[in-house]
């Protein structure tokens, strides 16, 4: 019981050492479009003290893992590796496995040969064993105890992604992380990263909230999505996501919703060549494992597993604009139909019902989310 104690706290403490913005930059890390968050007081005492930088002590603790029971975690994702999640899976796998000493593998599982999100963490909570890591949409954990992450996923919460980024890390993030676990669900999670702002892409084209109406649209199996959909003067239809391009392609549903980089990545302009930039939510996302994953490990392995946390958080901001503008720019040169809103109001008004009813459980808590921005 004191082990597991230790272990929790640890992991508490490290989640929001790993949330603070604290400005470090990789060698081998691209560039990045947004400005590093600001750094914490902590952070500048830290400094001014002559403690160790975050390099060094993974240095450290990587050396100390090295000598460690070695272990592989099976971690799944159901997006391609060229997508920007399936970018940070890798930096985050290379970093665990850096700052283990090699003690820790990741076998990385994408393009969904582990199942949806949904069947991953059925099979991560049914004790089985055999996925112990995940990079998942945080509203997916919505009814696996993360009932709170439910609010990342509302319609127009976040204005852009600086505010999104405002939440990730601020002092709710490792609120929000750890809740399933506090709840005994059986996972913890590790950190945020986003894959940008989610749009419709359609069959025939759409050039404004008015052309969605009667429109078949895939969702998943998720009470705000839903509402969303409906709000906006569509029929939300269930459709797993493996089976999205066919259901496109064979007309039983007429669109659906992604990232830029993911509904590119996973070819579906190939079937719906529309895409109407609306922006309901940001792509938030979030890398879990299992408790028992994660109480196997040595406390050395649960540090460089943090440390190597940090980075990839890091390393999801640094690349995720930049990318998603890419690839934007790439679907028009290849004669993608691009609609920009100009105006989200009518959205914003249409989605209303549907953000009030999902809110108000938790209506002080999504009030100092929306003014983070």
């Amino acid at each position: 019981m004191k082990k597991r104690w230790i272990s929790t706290a640890l992991c508490a403490a490290m989640v929001v050492a790993s949330l603070s913005g604290c400005g470090l930059k990789e060698p081998d890390a691209p560039a990045t479009t947004a400005a590093p968050a600001a750094d914490t007081a902590a952070e500048t005492t830290t400094a001014a003290d002559g403690e160790k930088a975050p390099e060094a002590a993974g240095d450290a603790s990587g050396a100390a893992a090295a000598n460690d029971p070695a272990v592989t975690l099976v971690y799944a994702e159901v997006n391609p590796l060229d997508t920007i999640v399936g970018q940070t899976d890798s930096y985050f796998k290379e970093k665990v496995e850096e700052l283990s000493g090699g003690s820790i593998t990741i076998d990385l599982q994408a393009s969904g040969v582990l199942g949806s999100e949904n069947d991953v963490l059925d099979t991560m909570l049914g004790g089985g064993g055999t996925i112990d890591m995940s990079r998942i949409s945080a509203f997916a954990l919505t009814s696996y105890g993360g009932e709170k992450s439910m609010l990342l996923s509302i319609p127009y919460t976040f204005v852009n992604r600086e505010h999104f980024w405002n939440f990730a890390t601020s002092d709710l993030a490792p609120e929000f992380l750890l809740e399933p676990h506090d709840n005994g669900t059986g996972v913890r999670g590790l950190f945020y990263g986003e894959e940008g702002f989610r749009h419709f892409f359609t069959k025939n084209p759409v050039n404004s909230l008015e052309d969605l109406a009667g429109m078949k649209l895939r969702v998943s199996n998720d009470p705000i999505m839903n509402g969303m959909v409906e709000g906006l003067g569509a029929s939300p239809t269930v459709v797993a996501f493996g089976e999205l391009y066919s259901a496109l392609q064979t007309g039983v549903v007429d669109g659906a919703e992604q990232p830029i980089a993911n509904y590119k990545s996973n070819a579906f302009p190939e079937v719906a060549n529309n895409l109407i930039l609306d922006g309901h939510t940001l792509g938030a996302i979030q890398v879990i494992i299992t408790d028992d994953a994660w109480d196997k490990l040595t406390e050395n392995q649960q540090a460089a597993m943090m440390e190597a946390s940090k980075l990839a958080s890091e390393y999801n901001r640094q690349i995720s604009e930049e990318a998603e503008n890419k690839v934007l720019d790439e679907l028009k040169a290849e004669g993608c139909n691009v609609v920009e809103v100009t105006d989200k109001a009518p959205w914003q008004e249409a989605c209303k019902k549907v953000v009030e009813e999902n809110t108000s459980a938790y209506a002080d808590l999504y009030q100092q989310i929306v003014d983070m921005q």
